[in-house]
């Protein structure tokens, strides 16, 4: 497993915008598919975004499709977050995710998640 530890949350105005950052205590997270899920309170778990390991291939959930963007810096071993147009429904917990796999394939991805971060929390005030 590899130790995640998300930040940037916090409270922000709808419309506004936040970028999360998700840093990894390894010694590269080149051989990992990196993601993001948010839970908001009495709600499942949502997907949110993946990213492969070369960050060639990026997916997303549809309720933030156009509005959030995920990216990665392998070399500083961080996978970022950026939200846009923050709607008070995006209010949640988002928790990093990771994935021992090179697949550019989501369902694959998804299916070798390993390692959930703490997450951290996101409120969206209207």
């Amino acid at each position: 497993q590899v130790p995640l530890v998300e930040s940037g949350g916090g409270l922000v105005q709808a419309g506004g915008s936040l970028k999360l950052s998700c840093a990894a205590s390894v010694r590269t997270i080149s051989d990992y598919a990196m993601g993001w899920f948010r839970q908001a309170p009495g709600k499942e778990r949502e997907f949110v975004a993946a990213i492969s390991w070369s960050g060639g291939n990026t997916y997303y959930g549809e309720s933030v499709k156009g509005r959030f963007t995920i990216s990665r810096d392998n070399a500083r071993n961080t996978v970022f977050l950026q939200m846009n147009s923050l709607k008070p429904g995006d209010t949640a917990v988002y928790s990093c995710v990771a994935a021992k796999t090179t697949s550019q394939a989501l369902a694959i991805m998804l299916g070798a998640l390993d390692t959930w971060g703490q997450g951290t929390l996101v409120t969206v005030s209207s």
